[in-house]
Protein backbone atom coordinates (compact mmCIF):
# COMPACT_ATOMS: atom_id res chain seq x y z
CA UNK A 1 0.00 0.00 0.00
CA UNK A 2 1.36 2.95 -1.26
CA UNK A 3 -0.29 5.33 1.39
CA UNK A 4 0.40 3.31 4.54
CA UNK A 5 4.81 3.38 3.27
CA UNK A 6 4.45 7.21 2.39
CA UNK A 7 2.89 7.58 6.15
CA UNK A 8 5.72 5.38 7.62
CA UNK A 9 8.58 7.93 5.36
CA UNK A 10 6.50 10.74 7.11
CA UNK A 11 6.57 9.04 10.42
CA UNK A 12 10.20 8.47 10.33
CA UNK A 13 11.40 11.60 9.11
CA UNK A 14 9.60 13.34 11.37
CA UNK A 15 11.37 11.07 14.01
CA UNK A 16 14.24 11.97 12.59
CA UNK A 17 13.80 16.28 12.48
CA UNK A 18 12.74 15.61 16.49
CA UNK A 19 15.91 13.46 17.45
CA UNK A 20 18.21 16.60 15.05
CA UNK A 21 15.78 18.84 17.34
CA UNK A 22 16.95 17.48 20.63
CA UNK A 23 20.59 16.87 19.98
CA UNK A 24 21.15 20.37 18.60
CA UNK A 25 19.12 21.54 21.99
CA UNK A 26 21.12 19.55 24.15
CA UNK A 27 24.40 21.45 22.67
CA UNK A 28 23.26 24.67 22.94
CA UNK A 29 22.28 24.06 26.54
CA UNK A 30 25.36 22.41 27.71
CA UNK A 31 27.32 25.43 25.96
CA UNK A 32 25.03 28.07 27.87
CA UNK A 33 25.30 26.23 30.92
CA UNK A 34 29.25 25.97 30.62
CA UNK A 35 29.20 29.69 29.96
CA UNK A 36 26.90 31.06 32.51
CA UNK A 37 29.28 28.21 34.87
CA UNK A 38 32.40 30.60 33.57
CA UNK A 39 30.73 33.87 34.12
CA UNK A 40 29.98 32.81 37.95
CA UNK A 41 33.85 31.50 38.01
CA UNK A 42 34.94 34.83 36.72
CA UNK A 43 33.09 36.95 38.61
CA UNK A 44 33.97 34.97 42.01
CA UNK A 45 37.47 34.82 41.29
CA UNK A 46 38.00 38.73 40.21
CA UNK A 47 35.34 39.35 43.44
CA UNK A 48 38.26 37.36 45.85
CA UNK A 49 41.33 38.88 44.53
CA UNK A 50 39.92 42.59 44.32
CA UNK A 51 38.94 41.67 48.38
CA UNK A 52 42.52 40.21 48.75
CA UNK A 53 44.21 43.00 47.59
CA UNK A 54 42.73 45.76 49.58
CA UNK A 55 44.78 47.64 51.81
CA UNK A 56 43.86 47.04 55.39
CA UNK A 57 42.13 50.23 57.20
CA UNK A 58 44.32 51.59 59.72
CA UNK A 59 47.36 50.86 57.49
CA UNK A 60 50.01 53.93 57.02
CA UNK A 61 50.36 55.98 54.00
CA UNK A 62 54.03 54.64 53.44
CA UNK A 63 52.71 50.96 53.19
CA UNK A 64 50.01 51.91 50.89
CA UNK A 65 52.61 53.20 48.66
CA UNK A 66 54.89 49.80 48.34
CA UNK A 67 51.32 48.35 48.54
CA UNK A 68 51.33 47.42 44.41
CA UNK A 69 53.84 44.68 44.78
CA UNK A 70 52.38 43.47 48.36
CA UNK A 71 48.51 43.09 47.00
CA UNK A 72 49.69 41.30 43.72
CA UNK A 73 51.86 38.84 45.90
CA UNK A 74 48.53 38.05 47.91
CA UNK A 75 46.19 37.71 44.86
CA UNK A 76 48.63 35.55 42.93
CA UNK A 77 48.78 33.47 46.80
CA UNK A 78 45.61 33.35 46.74
CA UNK A 79 45.11 32.07 43.12
CA UNK A 80 47.37 29.19 43.90
CA UNK A 81 45.54 28.25 46.72
CA UNK A 82 42.30 28.61 44.75
CA UNK A 83 43.45 26.50 42.48
CA UNK A 84 45.24 23.96 44.71
CA UNK A 85 48.54 24.51 43.40
CA UNK A 86 50.60 23.82 46.42
CA UNK A 87 53.73 23.07 44.89
CA UNK A 88 55.73 25.23 42.39
CA UNK A 89 55.61 23.80 38.26
CA UNK A 90 57.05 25.49 35.45
CA UNK A 91 53.36 25.35 33.92
CA UNK A 92 51.77 27.09 37.42
CA UNK A 93 54.75 29.12 37.06
CA UNK A 94 54.19 30.68 33.17
CA UNK A 95 50.27 30.94 34.17
CA UNK A 96 51.20 33.21 36.91
CA UNK A 97 53.16 35.14 35.30
CA UNK A 98 50.44 35.73 32.38
CA UNK A 99 47.69 36.80 34.73
CA UNK A 100 50.20 38.93 36.32
CA UNK A 101 48.94 41.97 34.63
CA UNK A 102 45.70 41.22 34.93
CA UNK A 103 45.90 41.35 38.48
CA UNK A 104 48.17 44.78 38.52
CA UNK A 105 45.26 46.34 36.24
CA UNK A 106 42.41 45.09 38.82
CA UNK A 107 44.41 46.86 41.66
CA UNK A 108 44.82 49.81 39.74
CA UNK A 109 41.16 50.03 38.58
CA UNK A 110 40.69 49.56 42.14
CA UNK A 111 42.75 52.64 43.33
CA UNK A 112 41.93 55.03 40.22
CA UNK A 113 38.50 54.22 41.44
CA UNK A 114 39.54 54.56 45.58
CA UNK A 115 41.21 58.09 44.21
CA UNK A 116 37.99 59.08 41.63
CA UNK A 117 40.55 59.26 39.26
CA UNK A 118 39.42 59.67 35.73
CA UNK A 119 42.39 57.21 34.15
CA UNK A 120 42.27 53.93 35.68
CA UNK A 121 44.85 52.40 32.82
CA UNK A 122 44.13 49.34 30.92
CA UNK A 123 40.88 47.84 31.19
CA UNK A 124 39.99 44.97 33.60
CA UNK A 125 38.31 42.96 31.22
CA UNK A 126 40.54 43.28 28.37
CA UNK A 127 43.50 42.09 30.43
CA UNK A 128 41.71 39.23 31.46
CA UNK A 129 40.32 38.37 27.81
CA UNK A 130 44.06 38.68 26.64
CA UNK A 131 44.83 36.39 29.34
CA UNK A 132 42.02 33.80 29.14
CA UNK A 133 42.97 34.16 25.00
CA UNK A 134 46.45 33.15 25.92
CA UNK A 135 46.06 30.58 28.68
CA UNK A 136 43.29 28.46 25.91
CA UNK A 137 45.55 29.28 22.68
CA UNK A 138 48.53 27.50 25.08
CA UNK A 139 46.75 24.93 26.50
CA UNK A 140 43.63 24.09 24.54
CA UNK A 141 41.43 24.49 27.10
CA UNK A 142 39.36 27.19 29.12
CA UNK A 143 41.16 28.51 32.21
CA UNK A 144 38.10 28.47 33.84
CA UNK A 145 38.25 24.53 33.60
CA UNK A 146 40.87 25.12 36.04
CA UNK A 147 38.39 25.56 38.76
CA UNK A 148 36.43 21.92 38.20
CA UNK A 149 37.51 20.60 41.72
CA UNK A 150 35.73 16.73 41.40
CA UNK A 151 35.58 15.58 44.60
CA UNK A 152 37.88 11.78 44.32
CA UNK A 153 35.45 9.08 46.67
CA UNK A 154 36.73 8.00 49.12
CA UNK A 155 36.04 5.07 50.88
CA UNK A 156 33.91 5.11 54.00
CA UNK A 157 35.56 3.27 56.58
CA UNK A 158 34.04 1.82 59.72
CA UNK A 159 36.25 1.83 63.20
Amino acid sequence: MTYIKTLEERAESAKAAETLYRREAALRITALEQERAFAFRRLNLMRALAEAMETPAGDSEQSRQGGEEIAVARALGLLQVKLGWSLESEAGDVTLANFTPVVIALYRAAGAERERESDRGEDVGKVLARFEDWYATTYHVSFWMLFDNPIPDTPRVDF
